[in-house]
């Protein structure tokens, strides 16, 4: 069954709750038709990293109408008077997996209530943007993103990848659940450049924003196994350069971007050298690669949450003396101190303990390798919008005219203790509240 009919059975009840109301047409929440004031006591500045003090926010239809210290409330708006909370721009998280991993125990229909279930956690933790990196087979990411837009379910907005192009690159067996792949580019053995373009293509027709491939393997044989004898990663490369550019070609001429799973060698290299968007993970970095980075103006998206996750087994395996955290935070120091962007990811998934709506606890990590707090916020900001495709980065990442009205709140002031940012308490998308845990009363009225 393909999941376009799973999520029209839930429209049929979501339709009834959107059908007195006009639907954002790009968040998939019904928006007030009134005007919304935001009373912000504290905000903060997503491009300077500082803070504003008494700012109002004025909404129409979702997006933000004016921003300012002495912006006039217009006559009737509701106000939302948000007290003494820090008020941040809603966070992007550009690397999350809402469908869980295959398995041949569960149906489509309970992973895909899973993954709406992963999709609103990830909104009521303040990240009213994400960017799903592999539906874990078929296009259901596409069919949720469209559902979400349409108002039939609650969720971030998405960008999303759909199946990636996988050569084997990350299991060296059949899927448990070979039904759930119901398209062509997950099963295709990518050997050649015009193979390639091809499965660019046909994930094209399927509706995905980006294409995701892999080109380091992490298998040795039959035997999924990570390190080498001298604690080094296996990186065995998967991908031909040849293969890498024509993926980034034919996916920039159909107005895709390109991301890719990679730990080094000479998958990593294939990756930037053939301009891919965004590289994910990168944690056998050297000084040349980095100078491309720099020289290309390209990001580097370090998924810390999954490298802590992923830590205890590690070292087991290196008799403690080595893990892919270790080199994470090598790699994350030395991108930095680069200046390379380093959009917030964090491989949220159920495949491993890091589970959506937690996500937060990264930006104590970022601050920990070297980032100041404000560097670290901006990393889920404007850095994570620049990184999106379709140039959202005019639409979401900032508090400012003319962008969606997403918008979060804490209690206390994460600059001095960014941890607070675990801690959020308001969620507004697109105008609409969608969590309001602060003390106080008030708001709404």
């Amino acid at each position: 069954m393909r999941l376009k009919t799973i999520f029209l059975l839930i429209a049929v009840v979501g339709m009834a709750a959107v059908s007195s109301t006009r639907a954002s047409s790009q968040g998939g929440n019904a928006v007030p038709a009134q005007a919304v004031a935001v009373r912000a006591a504290r905000l903060f500045d997503a491009r300077s990293g500082t803070y504003r003090a008494n700012q109002i926010i004025v909404i129409r239809d979702g997006i933000i109408a004016d921003v300012g210290p002495a912006v006039p409330i217009p006559a009737g708006a509701r106000i939302i008077d948000l007290g003494s909370a820090t008020v941040l721009p809603g966070m992007i998280d550009a690397h999350v997996h809402v469908y869980a991993g295959t398995s041949a125990t569960q149906s489509i229909q309970y992973r895909t209530a899973i993954a709406i279930a992963n999709a609103q956690k990830d909104l009521a933790a303040g990240f009213t943007t994400v960017l799903d990196m592999d539906s874990r087979g078929g296009y259901g990411t596409v069919d949720m993103r469209n559902a979400i837009d349409r108002g039939f379910i609650q969720g971030p907005r998405m960008q999303v990848v759909g199946q990636s192009i996988n050569q084997r690159a990350s299991t060296p067996y059949r899927s448990p659940s070979p039904t759930f792949y119901d398209g062509y580019a997950e099963n295709k053995n990518v050997n050649g450049p015009w193979l390639a373009r091809a499965a660019v293509r046909e994930a094209k027709l399927n509706g995905v924003d980006w294409i995701k491939i892999y080109t380091t393997q992490d298998f040795v044989g039959n035997e999924i196994r990570v390190w080498k004898p001298d604690q080094t990663l296996i990186n065995s490369p998967s991908l031909t350069l040849e293969e890498v550019q024509a993926i980034v070609d034919e996916a920039h001429r159909l107005g895709l971007k390109v991301a890719c799973h990679t730990y080094g060698g000479e998958g990593l290299r294939s990756c930037v050298s053939a301009g891919v968007d965004a590289t994910q993970h990168a944690l056998e970095i050297d000084d040349a690669t980095v100078k491309m980075l720099v020289d290309k103006k390209l990001p580097l998206t370090m998924t810390i949450d999954d490298l802590v996750a992923l830590e205890k087994e590690d070292l087991k395996e290196t008799g403690g003396k080595m893990s892919r955290l270790m080199l994470g935070e090598q790699a994350f120091r030395k991108l930095h101190k680069a200046r390379v962007p380093i959009p917030f990811g964090s491989g949220a998934t159920d495949d491993l303990p890091v589970l959506h709506g937690t996500q937060g606890d990264q930006f104590a990590y970022m601050v920990k390798w070297g980032m100041t707090p404000a560097e670290a916020l901006q990393t889920a900001f404007a850095v994570a919008a620049d990184s999106l495709n379709y140039q959202w980065n005019a639409k979401v990442g900032a508090l400012e005219k003319g962008k969606y009205a997403d918008l979060v709140a804490v209690s206390g002031d994460p600059l001095a203790d960014v941890t607070e940012m675990q801690r959020v308490k308001f969620v507004m998308k697109g105008g609409v509240v969608v969590r309001d845990d602060l003390p106080g009363s008030g708001r709404g009225k």
